[in-house]
């Protein structure tokens, strides 16, 4: 059943958490290095470039949506910048001649193409060091006992950044074993939805949500990134076909069958929503949308 929720209610909505992504990304490009015109490097224009480079802020904004939804309603910018500093890493590693070899990012060029691949590489590196600084920011505005919840924030950050998250994702990507069910969804783990559990998490984390219910939350973060990228795949079917792209679930399954796995992913979403009670109108309706 589709939330009463309305489309344009739901982008109005959506532009207002970009908006807060925007300002939180220039109130912490100084955790970057100054730019090279005030005296600083080209490797802080090279971050600088990347992080301002467009861009739909869509991950950073969950965290603020499950903030939101929790009855403390607590500041998560920094943990939300956390986010996406790691995002953009990820992004820039992504572009690179060796990895999926893009000239372009959100139409324009990547950033090796403008700062050179040594300058890219280093960027990415930095921004992941700074994401993890912006843990320790949001950290400072936890209230009670922060020990537990930094734990967690780093092991989940630690694991989704590497071999078994992003890092590893990219890795089947380019070398999968074989187009099994299990191998692609293995790459869409730990490609995609690694960094919406981290998101869900850290919007959970620092929104003050109960630390017992992570392992619902990473479940209900589990099935919206498996959607998202179900729905991505079946959408780009013809492009991935033409670039001779292998890892996409519609174009290995067929069309029908990643519907089906869809629209079992969006129901879980939702029921897990429900059980955390941060079912709140835009989550809701992200399980519309995706679809």
């Amino acid at each position: 059943m589709l939330s009463s929720f309305s489309r344009e209610e739901f982008k109005q909505k959506l532009a207002l958490y970009r908006g807060r992504s925007e300002e939180a990304i220039k109130k912490n490009l100084p955790c970057l290095g100054k730019p090279s015109k005030d005296g600083g490097t080209a490797l802080s224009d090279a971050c600088e470039y990347a992080l301002l480079n467009g861009g739909k802020r869509f991950r950073p904004s969950l965290v603020y949506m499950i903030a939101d939804a929790l009855p403390g309603k607590k500041d998560v910018s920094c943990a939300a910048m956390a986010i996406e500093f790691f995002h953009t890493a990820s992004l820039i590693a992504d572009d690179l001649p060796c990895m999926d070899n893009d000239d372009e990012r959100r139409n324009k060029p990547s950033t090796h193409k403008v700062f050179g691949e040594a300058t890219a590489l280093l960027a990415s590196y930095a921004l992941i060091a700074a994401g993890y600084g912006l843990i320790a920011s949001a950290a400072k505005t936890v209230v009670g006992d922060v020990g537990p919840v930094v734990i967690e924030a780093l092991s989940n950050a630690s694991e989704n950044a590497g071999v078994f998250g992003l890092t590893g994702g990219q890795f089947l990507d380019i070398n999968p074993p074989d187009l099994s069910l299990e191998t692609l969804r293995e790459v869409l783990r730990r490609k995609t939805v690694s960094l919406f559990e981290a998101s869900f998490v850290f919007g959970w984390l620092f929104g003050g949500g109960d630390l017992k219910a992570l392992p619902l939350v990473k479940q209900c973060a589990s099935n919206f990134g498996m959607a998202f990228q179900i729905a991505d795949d079946i959408g780009d079917l013809e492009q991935d076909k033409e670039k001779g792209r292998t890892i996409n679930m519609a174009l290995a399954f067929g069309v029908d069958a990643a519907k089906e796995m869809l629209d079992k992913e969006v129901k879980e979403y939702k029921e897990g929503l429900r059980k955390l009670k941060i079912d709140s109108p835009e989550l809701l309706f992200l399980g519309d949308v995706v679809k």
